[in-house]
């Protein structure tokens, strides 16, 4: 079960027996239903979640209840409304389940303590965090300057095989479109 989250860490942080005897007693493991919500908007996030298995989406409700897809995160991804969970403060984001999902995750309390125990903790979400703030600056930069069926082919590219895996209106609400546009897109 630790597999994938230990590769994970090992992308920018060499641990020890010790640190990793550590990480693995604070990471707490869960499943998660297909359309069950970890974290409801005007919540504070509490949780920072590692997808083991499954899919994890990161969504927008506006006003008239149009749900606006900000992110999936399939396997090997992390999940969390960064802004509250940092400042424990209301979310304004929303995360739920697109699939059954297995999730490990760190309390925010326990994401304090792990920076303390472990140092170079801190440096892993570092550069996870400088890694997503990279990706959602691209996101920006796409929705307001390319076509949509270069967002399509942009969404192919991050995220392979996903769009066998998840409702056509989840990628459509990602794309900024109608589900029968996306129709037309993949027909040509």
């Amino acid at each position: 079960m630790y597999d994938l989250v230990l590769a994970n860490f090992a992308m920018h942080i060499s641990l020890d027996a010790t640190e990793t005897e550590y990480v693995l007693s604070v990471l707490q493991h869960k499943s998660v239903k297909k359309n069950t919500t970890v974290l409801d908007a005007g919540e504070i996030c509490k949780y920072i979640y590692f997808v083991d298995k499954g899919c994890l989406r990161i969504f927008h409700k506006d006003k008239e209840g149009d749900e606006h897809n900000i992110s999936f995160c399939p396997e090997n991804w992390w999940a969390v409304d960064i802004s509250s969970f940092s400042g424990q403060s209301p979310a304004f984001y929303s995360i739920s389940a697109l699939e059954d999902t297995e999730v490990l995750y760190l309390s925010y309390n326990a994401f304090e303590k792990l920076f303390v125990e472990v140092p170079k903790f801190e440096r892993f979400f570092r550069i996870l965090t400088q890694n997503g703030f990279n990706l959602y600056q691209h996101r920006i930069t796409s929705n307001l300057s390319k076509t949509a069926e270069e967002r399509y082919l942009q969404f192919q590219n991050q995220y392979p095989k996903l769009e066998q895996r998840i409702a056509q209106k989840q990628i459509a609400s990602y794309l900024g479109i109608t589900p029968v546009f996306l129709s037309m897109l993949r027909r040509r």
